[in-house]
């Protein structure tokens, strides 16, 4: 045999062939993958389980949540629709001076307008003057003022604020908010009403059923209290359209946002409520729109 290499003899036990045949195990590691190894190992970077999707919550966009009901430009929209519909408006009340209008201020009360419209002209023409008034005792007004309700404490009301007026000042309705507020039957809603109606003095908001029903709805308070609600709205209603916001919301209770059965198609702020009782809406309920 020729000298140089002598070819390897075969191991009886086969187990060398078997390390020669067998093939290489080839790692399915790439080399990126130990960094990316790394870097799951990273706060934060952990990979997120299919069960964790599902059940985390997915965040929806709420238009609600950015909505604001005292946001100047929608209570400007809301003033300007309210001129568009009651061009002028004005106290429904008939009277021809300040004392009639503090008489039948006070006479509205649980009562309708056109009920005390048509009991006053005859009760003036019969007593004239805040003197006649004073002269009288309230059994004998009461009479004359029975279909407008609780004809007991008005004609106590009538005659005390007549007497107060006779004796303290002069006969002339008193022309500020404190010294009306002495008189008997007198509350800041009668006040506002002689005082933004006859002496075109802003001192307040007139705040009745109608003002209290429709500043709810559209979320211009929250509370149910007359002198909170007026508080509310003089903070956000500019102080010279305070008496005519009043007329205007009045006029609307009455003739379009009427408490049972709104007639929400004919409105002209009709998109800027959101009360849950409209009779037709083009835009969304909020749960805070109470009437």
């Amino acid at each position: 045999m020729p000298r140089g290499n002598m070819p390897r003899q075969p191991s009886r036990s086969g187990r060398q062939d078997a390390i020669r045949s067998a093939k290489p195990v080839v790692s399915k590691q790439t080399p990126a993958q130990p960094n990316a190894r790394r870097r799951s190992a990273e706060p934060g970077n952990a990979p997120k389980s299919k069960a964790a999707n599902k059940s985390a919550p997915t965040k929806k966009s709420d238009a609600s949540s950015t909505y604001d009901s005292l946001n100047p430009e929608r209570i400007r929209q809301i003033i300007s629709g309210l001129d568009r519909m009651y061009p002028g408006a004005t106290c429904a009340l008939t009277h021809r001076s300040a004392w009639e209008l503090l008489v039948a201020t006070i006479l509205s009360a649980q009562c309708t307008d056109v009920r005390v419209n048509m009991v006053t002209p005859i009760l003036f023409e019969k007593y004239p003057t805040p003197q006649d008034f004073a002269a009288l005792q309230p059994e004998q007004l009461e009479p004359d003022i029975r279909s407008t309700g609780f004809f007991r404490n008005k004609s106590k009301s009538v005659v005390g604020a007549a007497r107060k007026i006779v004796s303290d000042f002069g006969g002339k309705v008193p022309e500020t908010m404190d010294e009306l507020l002495t008189l008997p039957g007198v509350a800041r809603k009668t006040a506002n009403v002689v005082l933004g109606t006859w002496f075109k003095k802003n001192e307040g908001v007139v705040v009745d059923t109608h003002v209290t029903r429709i500043s709810r709805r559209l979320e211009l308070s929250h509370h149910e209290d007359a002198q909170k609600i007026e508080q509310d709205l003089m903070q956000i209603i500019p102080r010279e359209r305070w008496t005519d916001f009043s007329h205007e919301v009045i006029w609307h209770g009455r003739k379009l946002c009427v408490a049972r059965n709104p007639q929400c198609a004919d409105c002209a702020i009709e998109k800027l409520c959101h009360a849950a009782d409209k009779t037709w809406s083009t835009v969304g309920i909020h749960k805070e729109a109470k009437p």
